[in-house]
């Protein structure tokens, strides 16, 4: 991989973790474009560094929410911030059901199927019009919120579909208040990517080679400052209702890739 093709794949990974476009979806498209071999290959290693990368963006965004939550869990009694955590656990049983048991069924998913990736980002387009008309409200997220969400989380996991926007919209689908919504979307899966990370390093599967430290270090570079600005932005888009401009975007990109993928 060149340090062109870590920085490009790195900012797409920075957006499209938070906007709801589908970083996977996209990951896979711009391999496919770039015509890079070294991305399958190296995709192992490349995947836990960007994620990283995201997941670290995130901290820092959500910095505050999070220092709450643990100074109520460390008090150790029933909270607010307890109750918040607990929901965060139910809605990341699914992912974790469908990643443990039906793994080598999502990966072969992957790989350059771009015809499948773009008519996910054909329902990622439905999904996201589909949010953008519901009213706000006032609601929370409940247990049973908690659970809906979580299936639409495990419902992303795959290419094309996007986890952000698959999130979000079952969350505004189901009357929960925008801004708690893109809250809730995106601390949600914190837990799933740091535990994903850790299963990686410590299972022994990562490949690691000297030539390969200068790519994955600007592609962390570039997937943490871009999803800075792309998870700063996206929490201001989902409060003003203007999901449906992503909409149109997948749909545009979705029917791209369909005809790249059927025509070239």
């Amino acid at each position: 991989m060149t340090l062109f093709e870590a920085i490009i794949l790195g900012i797409v990974q920075g957006l499209t973790e938070f906007l709801p476009v589908s970083s996977s979806g996209h990951i896979e498209i711009a391999s496919v474009i770039l015509g890079s071999q070294s991305v399958p290959e190296e995709s192992l290693m490349f995947t836990v560094v960007v994620h990283f990368a995201t997941a670290l963006s995130t901290i820092v965004v959500f910095r505050k929410d999070i220092l709450e939550i643990l100074r109520g869990l460390f008090q150790f009694k029933w909270n607010e911030e307890v109750a918040f955590s607990l929901k965060i656990i139910i809605s990341m049983i699914p992912a974790v059901i469908i990643g443990l048991f039906f793994e080598e069924e999502l990966e072969q998913l992957f790989g350059g199927k771009i015809v499948f990736v773009g008519s996910m980002l054909l329902i990622t387009a439905l999904l996201l019009y589909l949010a953008d008309k519901a009213k706000n409200t006032d609601k929370s997220v409940s247990n049973l919120h908690a659970v809906l969400v979580g299936l639409a989380q495990a419902f992303a996991m795959l290419p094309g579909i996007s986890r952000s926007g698959a999130t979000i919209s079952a969350s505004v689908l189901l009357g929960i208040d925008k801004g708690r919504a893109a809250r809730f979307s995106f601390l949600m899966v914190l837990p799933l990517i740091i535990g994903k990370i850790g299963k990686d390093l410590l299972d022994g599967s990562l490949a690691y080679e000297n030539e390969q430290f200068g790519s994955l270090a600007v592609a962390f570079i570039a997937a943490f400052m871009a999803g800075l600005f792309a998870c700063t932005w996206m929490i201001k888009l989902v409060k003003q209702s203007k999901l449906t401009y992503f909409s149109v975007y997948c749909l545009i990109v979705g029917l791209l890739a369909i005809g790249f993928g059927l025509f070239t």
